[in-house]
């Protein structure tokens, strides 16, 4: 069918600070913006249209507060959501810790919700490997355990923010 749309809720869950609201701008308008952002509350919204196999495709990206203040309010934003990108910043190992947390979440109340890891901030690891906290193969593991995507990411540079996991 020539021209049916199609629309996918896509929620951003994550301790706080690890860029989500970066990548969604990075995403979604294909800027990265200086300086410290403000925390998210409750949620932030952007969708994102675009044409994929003959379909009209629209994601309504759901950008959630990282904050544990706000965490009882999260399940309003990640419900009916197809896809979750839990979010990680590569150089602090208690964010991967949290991710564990988050997607513990999605499967006691998202079962059909589609998991894909993102380890942020790559960009800070290209001088200084020694920044790196949580190890790919563990993510990996991890991800392989519960059927999850992952992908490491730059919103600063850009890296793997569009293209992303081959199956997102």
């Amino acid at each position: 069918m020539s021209g049916q749309r199609v629309d996918v809720k896509v929620v951003m869950l994550g301790k706080e600070s690890v860029g989500k609201t970066s990548l969604v701008e990075r995403y979604a308008h294909h800027r990265f913006l200086q300086g410290p952002y403000q925390n998210t509350i409750g949620a932030a919204f952007v969708a994102k249209t675009m044409y994929v196999g003959g379909r009209n495709l629209t994601l309504g990206i759901w950008d959630t507060a990282g904050s544990e203040r706000y965490e009882a309010m999260s399940r309003i934003y990640y419900r009916g959501a197809k896809a979750a990108i839990v979010c990680y910043d590569l150089t602090d190992s208690s964010s991967f810790d949290r991710v564990k947390f988050w997607v513990n979440e999605l499967q006691n109340f998202e079962e059909n919700c589609r998991l894909y890891i993102c380890g942020n901030k790559s960009d800070l690891l290209e001088n200084d490997k020694s920044q790196r906290q949580v190890d790919f193969h563990d993510v990996q593991d991890y991800a392989e355990e519960i059927k999850a995507y992952v992908c490491e990411t730059s919103s600063k540079t850009g890296q793997s923010v569009e293209t992303g996991p081959a199956e997102l």
